[in-house]
């Protein structure tokens, strides 16, 4: 398994629908549950997000790898088939 890690931001509606869409399907597919996700706010932990190279949130790194930044009008399907695609780059 490899690790994933989402960098978000309190607030953001954005971030919200990344975390709804990775609980849902964590529910649907019982494989994703496997997958340890590591949260990163990045207005708490600027040292860490510094590190990584992206300009939206949510962004997701597999590995070490982007995988997946938000953009500014994204819908929640969008969203949701990005965040699948992510868990399934980490299984």
């Amino acid at each position: 398994m490899k690790k994933m890690m989402m960098f978000y931001m309190p607030g953001c509606p954005y971030c919200r629908q990344g975390m709804l869409a990775l609980e849902e399907l964590k529910k649907e597919i019982p494989a994703f549950e496997k997958v340890e996700v590591e949260f990163v706010d990045e207005t708490a932990a600027p040292e860490i997000a510094d590190r990584y190279d992206y300009f939206h949130v949510p962004t997701v790194f597999v590995d070490g790898e982007k995988v997946y930044e938000a953009h500014p009008g994204e819908s929640y399907e969008e969203c949701r088939a990005m965040m699948r695609k992510a868990l399934e780059a980490a299984l």
